[in-house]
Formats: C-alpha cells, structure tokens, sequence
C-alpha cells in the first residue's frame, strides 16, 4: 500500500496526497472529496500498525469506517482537506466536472498545497499540483484509501441529515443510492431539492410528478 508513496517520494516530493471521492452514482446528494497528507517518517514507522486496517472504503462496513475516520482526524499525523460540489453544481456541469471540481476543492483546502496528487480512478483535470492517476488506486494506496474513508464518512453523515430534513426518502438507509426502496419513494412521492434532476431516474419522477415533488427546509446546493 506505500508502492506509490515511495515512488514519489524517491522522485523528490516531500507533500504528498492521496484524493478520492463519495458519491458520483446516488440520485441525490452532494459529490464529496477528501485529500489526505501524512508525515512521510510516522506513515513508513506506522505501516505495520494500526495503519494496516485502512483500506479502501467499500472493503470496510459502516463501524470500522466510523473509527478509522476519528483515528485519521484526530490522532494521526496528517492534514487532510474535505471538497464537495452540491446537487445544482452537478446539474449545471455534469457529475464528471462536478467530481473534479470537489477533488480540486479537496486538495486546495489544504495548507501548504501539496507538491504531488495521488488520484483514485482515471486522469483529473483542474488540480492545483501535479498528479498521477492509479485506477483501484483506493485499495493499491494507503494515502488514496485513506482519503476514501474521509470522503465517505463525511458524505454518509451528510445524507444523515438530509434524511432529518426528508424523511420521505430513507436517505439514511441508502445514501441517495437507487436502491429499490429509493425508487419507490421517488416514484411515490417526485424529486425532493436535493435530487440530482440531470440523472434519468429523476427525470422519470418529475414527469410523473411534474417538476413539483416534496418541498422542503433548503438541503444542499
């Protein structure tokens, strides 16, 4: 999991971050980022410690998540910055532009910039430092998996909250997932505000809805 960390560091790059994402396939919610900086000394000396159980986010359930995440914010050494693009931003742009934009936003929260971006999935345009893109880089990179659990727990208790404010919906059972049960609300009651209208489940609602649906509090924008 250092295989990639070592290389830019053997290149010279003393700030290196990994980058992931949360949230490009649900039909609601915001896209979220976070990039992570580790101390390069303490993440080679911490390799075969509490650090081996980090990984890729979606190899881990919501409790070993929720833990790592509190292990990475509060007691290790590393900066971390969290970047989200909102549902309107989605639409105006696409989910693709929208994903970048929140990577970019990640990497720019965190102060000093990083001098090198390690990117799960494919090339990202917009980054305010150099990058490589590593495809599975969330379970091939300590750094990258580590951003992965960020993201992701940031973005679950952000749809939390949606599910307080639209509880029509059970966004907290599935994030804002097309699961079945996700339909059957959105067919049974149309878009809520904080719906991705771009994406053609949510469109099939409006018409049936027209472009009305549940009013809500505000949610995310």
């Amino acid at each position: 999991m250092l295989h990639f960390e070592r290389q830019a560091w053997g290149h010279g790059v003393t700030r290196l971050a990994g980058v992931d994402e949360a949230g490009r396939g649900p039909l609601a919610g915001p896209v979220v980022a976070a990039a992570v900086v580790f101390d390069r000394a303490f993440l080679e000396a911490e390799q075969y410690g509490l650090l081996q159980t980090v990984d890729d986010s979606k190899r881990l359930n919501a409790s070993e998540r929720e833990r790592l995440f509190v292990v990475l914010t509060e007691s290790f050494p590393c900066a971390y910055g969290i970047g989200i693009a909102g549902v309107s931003e989605i639409d105006t742009m696409n989910i693709l532009r929208a994903t970048h934009l929140a990577m970019a936003r990640a990497v720019g929260a965190i102060c000093p910039l990083p001098d090198f971006v390690l990117v799960d999935g494919l090339p990202v345009s917009g980054l305010p430092c150099p990058s490589l893109a590593i495809v599975h880089g969330d379970g091939r990179s300590l750094s990258i998996a580590a951003a992965s659990i960020i993201a992701k727990v940031t973005r679950d208790r952000m749809m939390m909250e949606l599910d307080r404010q639209y509880p029509h919906y059970s966004f907290s059972r599935h994030k804002g997932y097309g699961t079945r049960l996700h339909m059957q609300a959105l067919l049974k009651h149309g878009p809520s505000p904080v719906h991705r209208r771009s994406f053609r489940p949510v469109q099939e609602a409006m018409r049936l809805h027209g472009e009305g649906g549940v009013s809500g509090i505000g949610g995310v924008e």
